[in-house]
């Protein structure tokens, strides 16, 4: 069933695809979407030759279902580099099909092929399924 799921990096071509994402994770979270302005600077930010965050877009069958924004942080204690997962979304439709965990172990294929500490995210208090899927998978719920 995996070989209908692919992860590519956000480009060019898919950018559109990835903003998309982005507008349907705030309507998710009730929040107002990236305006012209802002989505200018994804693109920027996401796309020159010295991106400030990568961005990837899960595929099933071809069509975009859902996204990952991550960048690289520090640990002092570990004296690692941390993968931060900004967003990991995947649209409400296509959610308990496994591409959430093919792109959670995506990221952390990613984290220890670039030797980090660890995988850091947030998720709002109020996103059960979000906690529920992250403990499911290995997280820990840092309470503080």
């Amino acid at each position: 069933m995996e070989d209908r799921y692919l992860i590519s990096r956000v480009d060019g071509d898919n950018f559109d695809s990835f903003i998309n994402l982005i507008k349907q994770l705030a309507i998710y979270e009730k929040l107002a979407p990236p305006d012209d302005q802002a989505i200018a600077r994804l693109k920027t930010d996401c796309l020159s030759s010295s991106p400030r965050f990568e961005g990837f877009i899960a595929y099933i069958d071809d069509l975009p279902v859902g996204y990952m924004i991550a960048l690289m942080t520090y640990s002092s204690f570990l004296a690692r580099p941390t993968l931060f997962i900004e967003d990991l979304f995947i649209l409400e439709a296509h959610r308990k099909q496994g591409i959430g965990k093919v792109l959670f172990d995506f990221a952390k294929d990613l984290a220890k092929k670039r030797e980090c500490g660890r995988i850091d995210w947030t998720v709002l208090d109020w996103n059960e399924p979000a906690i529920k899927f992250y403990l499911k998978h290995g997280g820990t719920h840092l309470k503080d």
